[in-house]
């Protein structure tokens, strides 16, 4: 089994395109973690002479110095340096699951030119953390995996097709149980189906450090001067705010950014933590990645969901003593917010959703 990475990498020139900063950034963003030049340059591979020439030419192109640099006080990036760190981490945060879903199609091609036999197991689901350490959890146990990142609804329309072997979707606790579930109902079936958890996950608002706001509910999204950064039209989390707005009789004109979309919990952090927007709604760990404040709101759980006959295949029994060893629960348990505790534990419909029993139906 190969691992494939795909990663983003931009580059820094002048207008007229004479002069270019080749891994300025990825520098910057070494020297803002380490609070030094020296081990910067240790950790991205360039002689300390080559990134303080860098620096310099850096320094004037933009008419001003990226990095501020005393004797005995490590180094310090500038304002303009943090706003091209940010901006990596944005384009990082927005580009993963399309690239990771793209690494996941060639290890595919690699893995049936030399392994034709061995069989892949198709998972669509929403993009997030567990699901994100379960597909290199997955690599590391030499279990063919072809991963494409959906929103949760195209996720199980594509297993209810079967354009797909398993899908992920998450699915909140409390009041707003029942319509989440209503929207997924045209493609779950009660008798053909069953359901394996993955881990319940809180969600809640993303809030600068220290939230000094002071933004602890929805309905501070409407106060003049908080400015909001939303989920894409079709994303479980999007459909999951408009739920909870509409319960509380919020209208979302008077939100500034409502309209706003971003693909995943990690690109609503950076959005937040660049300083483009005071809050955002999305998982802990996406804040905690970021160092920002987080506001708890609700409780999901989180399934994969599959056509019962898959369980009988002999991937499927590796798939499930991966999902519940002791090492996946542990590197499960180190995402902010995330709890292991079922993980994978199979589940009917009815099961699992017991006051909503009467829904769901065989087809």
């Amino acid at each position: 089994m190969f691992r494939i990475t795909v990663k983003p990498q931009w580059h820094l020139e002048s207008r007229d395109g004479g002069q270019r900063l080749s891994r300025l950034v990825e520098l910057l963003a070494a020297t803002d973690e380490h609070g030094a030049l020296a081990p910067a340059c240790r950790e991205v591979g360039l002689s300390y002479r080559y990134a303080w020439g860098l620096l310099q030419e850096s320094a004037t192109l933009f008419g001003a110095p990226l990095v501020n640099m005393a004797r005995g006080r490590g180094a310090e990036l500038t304002p303009l340096a943090e706003k091209l760190v940010w901006a990596d981490k944005r384009i990082a945060a927005r580009l993963s699951p399309l690239l990771d879903s793209l690494a996941s199609e060639l290890e595919v091609e690699l893995e049936r030119a030399v392994s034709a036999a061995q069989p892949i197991l198709r998972l669509q689901a929403s993009h997030g953390f567990a699901v994100e350490t379960l597909r290199q959890w997955f690599t590391r146990q030499q279990i063919p995996l072809d991963l494409k990142y959906r929103t949760s609804f195209e996720a199980v329309a594509a297993l209810h097709q079967h354009s797909c072997d398993m899908a992920g979707f998450p699915v909140p606790v409390g009041e707003f149980q029942a319509p989440v579930l209503r929207a997924y109902l045209a493609w779950l079936d009660a008798g053909s189906q069953r359901l394996i958890h993955l881990a319940s996950r809180r969600q809640g608002l993303i809030v600068a450090p220290k939230n000094p706001l002071a933004v602890r509910a929805l309905t501070d999204l409407t106060r003049p001067g908080v400015r909001f950064v939303n989920r894409q039209p079709g994303s479980s989390t999007r459909a999951l705010l408009d739920l909870m707005l509409r319960h509380q009789r919020i209208d979302v004109a008077r939100i500034q950014g409502y309209d706003s979309a971003e693909f995943t919990h990690a690109a609503v952090a950076a959005y937040v933590a660049s300083g483009m927007a005071e809050v955002g709604l999305g998982v802990e760990t996406a804040a905690q990645r970021f160092k920002l404040g987080f506001v708890p709101l609700c409780v999901e759980h989180y399934f994969f969901v599959c056509h019962t006959v898959l369980l009988r295949q002999p991937v499927m029994r590796r798939v499930l003593a991966a999902l519940r060893s002791a090492e996946f629960h542990r590197a499960v348990s180190h995402l902010a917010g995330y709890d292991p505790r079922h993980c994978g534990e199979i589940r009917s419909l009815r099961a699992a959703f017991p006051e909503h029993a009467a829904m769901f139906r065989k087809r």
